[in-house]
């Protein structure tokens, strides 16, 4: 059963100008508590929509009145906070008009929500997940397509690279935690069989306003034959970048303008992440005119460099003997020595093979992830724990790199370092200190945390002290790509973008990667802080700031010599820096919390 806004899913399309004063009443029909969350507005916290933190949540026949000022302008939309009712259809668009003279041209605008909806219930979903992860999983590699490895890359190099899989407790189809398999993908509260359509005049400049407002599902975004233009994400107008694709993270949001001159219709795909799905919409020059739907794209498998192992040294890695004998994917159930040509004691030259001597095998000098069960303390402030089975061992970061599965792809692919700020920032103070956060799990049991706690278990917020210009450094030291949400602020993205960085509400954190943002403190209040995948927070991957209007004891006189020229402060390895003689230059490193 569908959980709707004024009788519809998505939403009603809320449209306001930026200067308006908003009072907007939500009754609660439901028989639970309910909830919405303004996804990307800077508004008063107590306006936010989050229960428990920002409000008690509207009960059952209240009313509950939001009211702010408002103070920008973009693409954005809203959702529920409660429970699992996103899942449902509780969501909508939001689109605030500038107060001044729009700097991006178009002849006529569309908005596309994307979002995924299935019949089962999210919390038989989220049962599922929590007793056997690859549930939705459909695309497992098989005995086949270990024959086939064997014959493009040989026995021993194929061994190797299961053997590792197995160790991670990770297929190479492992994509998403929720696919097809459950899922119908939607555009506009449409499937591909209902066809949303658009109609545009050729030679015209038509908007279209992106909004990933799905429970679970990163999408690629793709309209064959015509080249796309990014002119704002999240909200925040940027520096037109003409692309032919891009991945879009759930909860964000990008506009672009496309100029169609043929007068024929044109297939807009939303195709998840692990391509075991898509939902195709029109652009057509006349109503009834239909696109016909792309093939589906063969499933890409995932490698070592996408879980952040690209370069390891697989030498180092733990003895294959010593190894967990749990199933590897494709090969449950194989009897060895039965097959033919399989007795390795007969294979020359597999006695006491070195790997690292073949050739691809030796990545020492790359980012690498530990294998599981290696380590004892993983990080400072983070152990091994229930909820802890590995770190990133040399994270890097990867914002120069397409979205996960895009690599090969033979056309233009959007970038996150491509993405400028059109106008310049509005603080330009380098960082008084930097905040380090782990992204961690336990795939296995689906436990997902900040450092290690879950969300029940956390003893403290963040603290962050009103006008205050910190460094938020995330590693992601899960094996996925992890949407990550901060209310009530935005990240400035550190991406080389000096003093245009680009803006966002939310950034997709891929796996193995070292990413950092810039954060301006300046709403005092507690804010949501978490991964914008919906059962990823439901397990625990949450947390709170807390921006406090009390004396910042991080406060420092420190010179202002990062924004010097020259020395940028975008790439630089601090943890290379000697600072013992800086008196003053220490940057603090902070982690949040203990394992749970």
């Amino acid at each position: 059963m569908a959980t709707g806004i004024n009788g519809s899913v998505p939403g009603p399309l809320v449209r306001f100008r930026e200067g308006d004063d908003i009072s907007v009443n939500v009754t609660n029909m439901l028989t639970e508590d309910t909830s919405i969350h303004w996804h990307g507005l800077l508004v008063p916290f107590q306006m936010d929509g989050v229960p428990g933190i920002a409000f008690p949540g509207i009960k059952p026949g209240e009313t509950f009145n939001y009211k702010w000022n408002l103070a920008q302008n973009g693409t954005y939309w809203y959702h529920s906070h409660s429970g699992l009712q996103e899942q449902l259809g509780h969501y909508g668009p939001l689109i605030i008009d500038p107060k001044d003279a729009d700097p991006v041209a178009c002849d006529r605008e569309y908005v596309l929500v994307l979002s995924d909806w299935s019949f089962e219930s999210p919390h038989r979903i989220f049962s599922k997940l929590k007793k056997a992860g690859p549930t939705y999983n459909f695309q497992q590699r098989t005995v086949g397509d270990f024959f086939e490895d064997v014959s493009e890359k040989g026995f021993g190099q194929t061994l190797q690279d299961r053997a590792m899989w197995n160790q991670m407790r990770m297929s190479q189809t492992d994509w998403a935690d929720v696919t097809a398999a459950t899922y119908t993908y939607l555009i506009n509260g449409r499937s591909t069989q209902d066809n949303w359509d658009a109609l545009f005049v050729p030679g015209e400049r038509v908007r279209l306003r992106i909004i990933n407002g799905s429970a679970m599902s990163i999408f690629n975004f793709r309209i064959p034959g015509l080249a796309m233009t990014v002119v704002a994400s999240d909200g925040l107008n940027v520096k037109p970048v003409e692309t032919d694709e891009f991945q879009i993270g759930v909860a964000e949001t990008y506009d672009v303008i496309v100029e169609p001159t043929e007068a024929r219709a044109f297939a807009m795909v939303a195709e998840s992440i692990d391509r075991s799905g898509q939902v195709v919409a029109t652009l057509a020059p006349q109503q009834g005119m239909r696109a016909a739907p792309p093939e589906m794209r063969e499933p890409v498998l995932l490698t070592m460099k996408d879980m952040g192992m690209g370069g390891m040294d697989h030498g180092a890695m733990p003895d294959m003997q010593n190894m967990d004998p749990a199933p590897m994917p494709g090969m449950e159930g194989m009897d060895h020595s039965m097959m033919p040509g399989m007795d390795h004691s007969a294979m020359p030259g597999m006695e006491g093979m070195d790997h690292s001597a073949m050739p691809g095998m030796e990545h020492g000098g790359m980012s690498g992830m530990e294998p599981m069960g290696s380590m004892d303390n993983l990080a400072s402030g983070v152990e091994r724990g229930p909820g802890v089975v590995g770190i990133a061992m040399n994270p890097v970061n990867r914002l120069d790199e397409p979205g996960q599965g895009l690599g090969n792809v033979d056309h233009r692919v959007l970038r996150y370092s491509q993405l400028r700020s059109l106008d310049r920032n509005p603080d330009l103070r380098a960082p008084e200190r930097e905040i380090e956060l782990h992204l961690t799990s336990n795939m296995e049991r689906y436990m997902w945390s900040f450092d290690g706690v879950r969300f029940a278990h956390i003893k403290e917020p963040i603290k962050f002290y009103k006008g205050e210009r910190l460094r938020l450094t995330m590693i992601n030291d899960t094996m996925m790509p992890h949407p990550i949400h901060l209310h009530g602020m935005f990240f400035d993205v550190v991406n080389g973008g000096n003093d245009h960085k680009p803006r966002k509400h939310t950034i997709v954190v891929k796996p193995g990667e070292k990413l950092s943002v810039d954060i301006s403190a300046e709403h005092v209040g507690d804010w949501a802080f978490h991964c914008h995948l919906l059962y990823h927070m439901h397990a625990g991957m949450m947390q709170v700031v807390s921006v406090l209007d009390e004396p910042n004891p991080y406060a420092s006189s420190m010179p202002d010599m990062m924004n010097m020229e020259g020395m940028p402060m975008e790439g630089m390895d601090h943890s290379k820096m000697d600072h013992s003689g800086m008196s003053g230059m220490d940057m603090p490193n902070v982690n949040t919390g203990e394992n749970k």
